[in-house]
């Protein structure tokens, strides 16, 4: 049969009309493909990353002369080095931080001597009950106004909309944190300004981390939801005759929030970088804060333990993603 034979057909979506059906066994052996291909350039990541780390830490200078007082001697302070491991080569250092992180070993801090995992179990609820908070704040707002952004494109309410947009990307989380302080807590006396209570505690700090990513959702959601309105086969359920809140909430939408996902790694990175920021300014008890004490004081295990295992999350995250969109959009994994 020549191409001729064919009837012809125009538009966006003609040429899969006549792709030949993908076997179930070979549409599942891709997936596997995918998986594993996707899965070996995550840990390619991670064993990079670590290097990294461990090379910048480093670079900080040398934190055995944090520990030495005035009178201390130089002996000593070797004797500091040889403790902490630092008088061995820099690879059999990192041999030795890669066999014991595998382990769950993640070194003593250089301040107080005390476990690094030990630290980081004590902080880590504090930093999900706020990352928890964030996205909560993010859901209930950056959803509804992109897709009212959408539907009432260019009109007043899609010009406010992006309007919270670019202002929600352009001030600095710090800088929006100390005046968020000082409006509702030193002069209207509203909310508290730091640490971690009721219910209270979490509207400024949540709100600050969210504003960012909130803008950002929204700004992706608006441009999604405009392409998926303008499809045909949302002018189809129209003219079938279903409720316009039907065709939105529950068709347009759910196509559109396949372009949300797709992000979903960078927004992760995204909340755990502005998390530090937030939860310094804030006085915040979570892993943001005990990092940054960590880069004040040079203490070099905690740090290192701390990006690296944010940075698996981050490249985790990214793994899922790229997984769910596998599935939900079957061309990328025959790509």
């Amino acid at each position: 049969m020549t191409s001729g034979d064919f009837p012809r057909r125009s538009g966006l979506f003609s040429w899969w009309k006549f792709r030949p059906p993908i076997s179930a066994p070979l549409r599942e052996e891709a997936v596997q493909q995918y998986i594993l291909r996707r899965t070996g350039q995550s840990v390619i990541a991670l064993f990079l990353l670590s290097i990294i780390v461990f090379g910048v830490v480093r670079l900080t200078g040398d934190p055995s002369y944090l520990l030495i007082d005035e009178q201390n001697t130089e002996e000593q302070r070797l004797e500091i080095r040889r403790a902490l491991g630092l008088d061995r080569h820099v690879v059999i250092q990192y041999g030795l931080f890669v066999g014991n992180f595998l382990q769950g070993d993640f070194g003593r801090s250089v301040r107080g001597r005390t476990p690094v995992k030990d630290q980081v179990v004590e902080r880590i609820m504090p930093s999900v009950k706020l990352a928890g908070a964030a996205i909560v704040f993010i859901l209930v707002t950056a959803v509804p106004l992109g897709v009212i952004a959408a539907v009432k494109k260019g009109t007043i309410i899609d010009s406010g909309a992006k309007l919270i947009a670019v202002l929600g990307q352009s001030l600095p989380s710090f800088w929006l944190g100390i005046i968020l302080i000082e409006i509702f807590a030193v002069q209207l006396d509203l909310l508290p300004t730091q640490g971690m209570g009721g219910f209270s505690h979490y509207i400024l700090p949540a709100f600050t981390l969210s504003l960012f990513l909130i803008a950002g959702v929204m700004r992706l959601l608006r441009s999604s939801m405009l392409d998926v309105l303008d499809s045909e086969y949302i002018k189809l359920a129209r003219v079938k005759g279903l409720s316009e809140t039907g065709v939105i909430w529950k068709h347009a939408l759910r196509n559109s929030l396949i372009a949300v996902v797709t992000f979903g790694g960078t927004y992760i990175a995204a909340l755990i970088t502005l998390a530090i920021l937030v939860e310094v300014v804030f006085a915040w008890p979570g892993l943001g804060r005990l990092v940054f004490n960590g880069i004040i004081n040079r203490d070099f295990p905690l740090v290192q333990t701390l990006v690296i295992l944010t940075g698996a999350l981050v490249i985790f995250v990214n793994l899922l993603v790229d997984i769910l969109y596998a599935y939900l959009d079957p061309r990328v994994r025959f790509e």
